[in-house]
């Protein structure tokens, strides 16, 4: 009775040779792989450098339009022809002031006069914005008048020493009004209020700016 059959083997450098083939094929896969994922990211870069670059210019652009925005809104100070002296007042007492006094006369009447005793104050001369506006009562006009960044701090230092009482308001060697100040006024929006018509603000707006 004869042996049964054997399956025939592949000799042994034929295997070695095979595994060799198959070893170089799936290299050669993971390269072409490595190579098609590297042609892909050099593909998206330029897109995401131009996405980048786009944002950039963007900014830029936005960062010179609002510059150019707060330039246009800053005004130019106006030079003011007759300084706006504005003082504390530290009394008011009936009659004129007599001579070497520190402070100004108010004619009320032709026969009556009050003196208004003043501190030291500031004098402003330029401001950022000037105009007359209708006041707070019926037929009545005020000088509403915006001061520069300096002013502006000094004006509100002197209310605030001056909170309670009154400060004079004098261009030309002459009382234009006395408010009473209640609180410090530190925006820079000051408002020469009193008994004036249309026509005196125009002439004090006048006065203040010149020909």
């Amino acid at each position: 009775m004869a042996p049964p059959a054997e399956e025939s083997a592949a000799p042994p450098d034929r295997r070695a040779a095979e595994r060799a083939r198959r070893a170089a094929a799936l290299r050669r896969l993971q390269e072409q792989r490595r190579a098609r994922a590297g042609l892909r990211s050099t593909r998206r870069r330029p897109a995401l450098a131009a996405v980048v670059v786009t944002l950039a210019a963007l900014i830029i652009t936005i960062t010179l339009t609002g510059a150019l925005i707060v330039t246009a809104e800053r005004p130019e100070p106006v030079p003011l022809a007759s300084p706006l002296h504005i003082y504390p007042v530290t009394q008011v007492v009936a009659g004129a002031c007599p001579a070497g006094t520190q402070g100004i006369t108010e004619q009320t009447t032709p026969s009556e006069a009050r003196c208004y005793h003043l501190s030291s104050g500031i004098a402003i001369r330029q401001v950022a914005g000037l105009r007359v506006q209708p006041g707070r009562t019926a037929g009545s006009y005020d000088v509403a008048i915006d001061l520069i960044a300096a002013d502006r701090r000094a004006f509100g230092e002197l209310t605030r020493i001056a909170a309670g009482r009154s400060v004079a308001f004098v261009v030309n060697g002459r009382l234009v009004t006395a408010p009473r100040v209640e609180v410090p006024i530190t925006d820079g929006k000051v408002v020469v209020t009193g008994s004036l018509g249309r026509a005196e603000a125009d002439r004090l707006v006048s006065i203040l700016r010149g020909p």
